[in-house]
């Protein structure tokens, strides 16, 4: 194996787990983020010279989730949402110590229209900067702060305030 195969070995076996929640919680199905993940490592690869060198490499592959996640949506036969009972391990808080709290508010986020869940999972879950956001989304920057703010409101109107929801300015 070569070194590029060694590095992208070594990062990818750091970073899979994270880019595979980030990939569910933007998606919403298990299987749809294996697929996306999959996909996004294949398109990295071939990349991957080119990205490690500019040391972005994470924003990259989200990037990549982001937009194949897009081209699902915008497919036909996969405009049906799934709904799912599980939200993968995290390593940040999940909206407080009861499950069953966790759970209202997941769904609420798998709710949301598919940008503005991207904003609120790559704000609040993976906590980008809303420039980094706007990067890995493609959009200017007041864009993200727009679809955060809708994203919000939604949330408030479905989970009410038993929540602390607060957008950062």
């Amino acid at each position: 194996m070569s070194s590029r195969d060694d590095e992208f070995s070594d990062w990818m076996l750091a970073r899979q787990g994270a880019m595979h929640r980030t990939a569910f919680l933007v998606c919403g199905d298990r299987h749809t983020a294996e697929d996306l993940v999959q996909t996004a490592a294949a398109k990295l690869y071939l990349a991957w010279d080119r990205v490690s060198a500019q040391g972005n490499v994470d924003a990259y592959m989200r990037r990549i989730i982001i937009n194949e996640r897009n081209s699902l949506w915008r497919r036909p036969f996969k405009k049906r949402e799934t709904v799912t009972d599980e939200v993968p391990e995290s390593a940040h808080a999940d909206g407080g110590d009861d499950p069953m709290e966790a759970e209202r508010m997941w769904a609420a986020v798998r709710s949301l229209a598919p940008r503005q869940r991207a904003v609120i999972v790559l704000r609040y879950y993976e906590d980008l900067s809303e420039a980094a956001i706007a990067e890995i989304l493609g959009v200017a920057p007041g864009t993200v702060k727009s679809q955060a703010s809708k994203a919000l409101t939604a949330l408030r109107k479905t989970i009410g305030s038993t929540f602390d929801i607060q957008e950062q300015v």
